[in-house]
C-alpha cells in the first residue's frame, strides 16, 4: 500500500511541514498568510488530498466498500472520543486509537483517517477555527508514523515501542500546534516573540523556551494518558484490529479474483 501512495504521502507532508515551519525560513515574507481565516486554505488543500488517497486505494483493489465503511467506523469513534474530557489538561484519548489503527491499516490509511475523523470531530466538539487544519495534518501523520513501525516486532515488545511512539508523537504534535501560531501570537515586543529576519537558531531558542512556559502543563499529561490508555487496552484491541484487517483482505482478494474470472 506504501509503494503506490508514498509519491503522494511525502511531498504532501513536506508541504504540510512547510506550513508550520515556512515564517523561519522565509522571514521576509508576509507571515499572514497563514493567519487568521486564510488557515481554512490549508484544510481546502487537505480534504481533496485525502479524497485523492481514497481514490487511489479504491482503484487498486486496497480499498473498497467494506473499507470505506470501516474508515467511517474509526472516524465516528475518535469522533466520540474527542468529546471524551474535550482536551482538558491534555486528556485526550483520540490519540491511542489514532496510533492504534495506524499501527495495524498502515500509513495510507491512518493519514486518511487522521485528517478525515479530525476535522469530522472538530465539526461535532465545536473546535473549528484556524488550527484545525493543521490539527488535520498533524493528526494525520500520528497515524501515519504508527503505520511506518517496523511490522516484526509483536507482543510486549511492540506495546512497548507503540508506548515509547506515543509519548514521542504527542509531544510533537503539542509542539507543532504551538509553532503554527506562536509568529503571531505574542506579537513583536516580547522577549520570546519571533523575529522576522533572525537566524532559524536564534528563533527556534525562543520559540522552545515559550513552548515550555505555556504547554508543558498539557502535553505532558496528553503523554501520560495516551501512555496508559495503550499499556491498559492496546493487546485486544490490537488483536481485534488485526483480525478486522484480515477479513478485510481476504474479501478483498477473493473480490478480485472474482471480478478477474469474470
Amino acid at each position: 500500500m506504501l509503494k503506490r501512495t508514498s509519491f503522494m504521502l511525502l511531498p504532501v507532508s513536506i508541504l504540510g511541514l512547510f506550513s508550520f515551519t515556512w515564517p523561519l525560513f522565509l522571514p521576509d515574507l508576509d507571515n499572514s498568510f497563514l493567519h487568521g481565516d486564510n488557515a481554512k486554505y490549508v484544510a481546502a488543500l487537505l480534504l481533496p488530498v485525502a479524497l485523492l488517497l481514497f481514490l487511489i486505494e479504491i482503484n487498486h483493489g486496497a480499498l473498497d466498500a467494506r473499507a470505506v465503511a470501516l474508515l467511517g467506523v474509526f472516524s465516528a469513534i475518535i469522533s466520540a472520543l474527542r468529546l471524551v474530557g474535550a482536551g482538558a489538561i491534555g486528556i485526550e484519548p483520540i490519540w491511542f486509537f489514532l496510533i492504534l489503527v495506524g499501527r495495524v491499516f498502515g500509513p495510507s490509511f491512518g493519514f486518511t483517517l487522521g485528517i478525515i475523523s479530525i476535522f469530522i470531530s472538530g465539526l461535532i466538539s465545536g473546535g473549528i477555527g484556524p488550527w484545525l487544519a493543521f490539527q488535520m495534518l498533524a493528526g494525520a501523520w500520528v497515524a501515519m508514523f504508527a503505520g511506518l513501525l517496523p511490522k516484526r516486532i509483536t507482543g510486549k515488545m511492540e506495546i512497548f515501542l507503540l508506548t515509547l511512539y506515543a509519548v514521542i508523537a504527542t509531544q510533537v504534535f503539542g509542539i507543532l500546534m504551538n509553532l503554527q501560531l506562536w509568529p503571531w501570537l505574542l506579537g513583536t515586543d516580547t522577549q520570546l516573540s519571533f523575529v522576522a529576519g533572525d537566524l532559524v537558531l536564534a528563533n527556534l531558542h525562543r520559540f522552545f523556551i515559550f513552548h515550555v512556559a505555556t504547554s508543558l502543563a498539557w502535553d505532558i499529561p496528553r503523554a501520560v494518558f495516551t501512555v496508559i490508555l495503550i499499556i491498559t487496552t492496546a493487546t485486544p484491541i490490537l488483536v481485534t484490529l488485526k483480525r478486522a484487517k484480515i477479513k478485510l483482505s481476504t474479501k478483498t482478494s477473493e473480490h478480485l479474483t472474482s471480478q478477474k474470472v469474470a
